[in-house]
């Protein structure tokens, strides 16, 4: 059994105009949002074998807020250029490299197509995953190679919102 968690960054400042997208930093009411959503991993008892992260700091900014709340060493978060830029597909391959002794992975990436990858295991589909949202996924195999063909169902989807 694997459990990937997939994670839609946290709410991003405009303010900047001279930074590029992939530049741009969290907002004070992002950071804010993403520690409760952290906090309430944390009192799941959610552990997390392998972060990943586009390279975007809004992205990577938001995995380390809940890497640190969850007892995990930000400097091990992965870094990928397919989380930004890429559809499902990339999600994917990103996923199909884990070693298969890895058991649960949280992704950090941006919509729409993580709204887009979510649907993909959910029997509820989603409008739009809002920032700071997390999609749990239990998905029945022993091999990531195996994850887009596998059994699955949602754990949890939880909101900022909600907490």
């Amino acid at each position: 059994m694997k459990t990937l968690y997939i994670v839609r960054h946290a709410k991003s400042s405009w303010d900047y105009p001279g930074l590029s997208d992939d530049e741009r930093p969290l907002l004070q009411k992002g950071i804010k949002r993403t520690k409760k959503i952290a906090s309430f991993l944390k009192a799941k008892n959610i552990t997390v074998d392998v972060f990943i992260s586009s390279y975007a700091v809004r992205a990577h900014e938001t995995a380390i807020i809940i890497a640190n709340e969850l007892g995990y060493s930000d400097d091990k978060i992965i870094i990928s250029q397919q989380l930004y830029h890429g559809g499902a597909d990339r999600i994917y391959e990103e996923l199909y490299q884990l070693s298969d002794h890895i058991e649960s992975a949280m992704i950090f990436g941006h919509n729409p197509t993580f709204t887009s990858f979510a649907n993909h295991f959910l029997g509820e589909k989603i409008d739009w995953l809002p920032t700071s949202a997390v999609v749990a996924i239990k998905i029945n195999t022993d091999k990531w190679t195996e994850l887009s063909m596998a059994k699955h169902r949602p754990d949890f989807v939880v909101y900022p919102r909600d907490l």
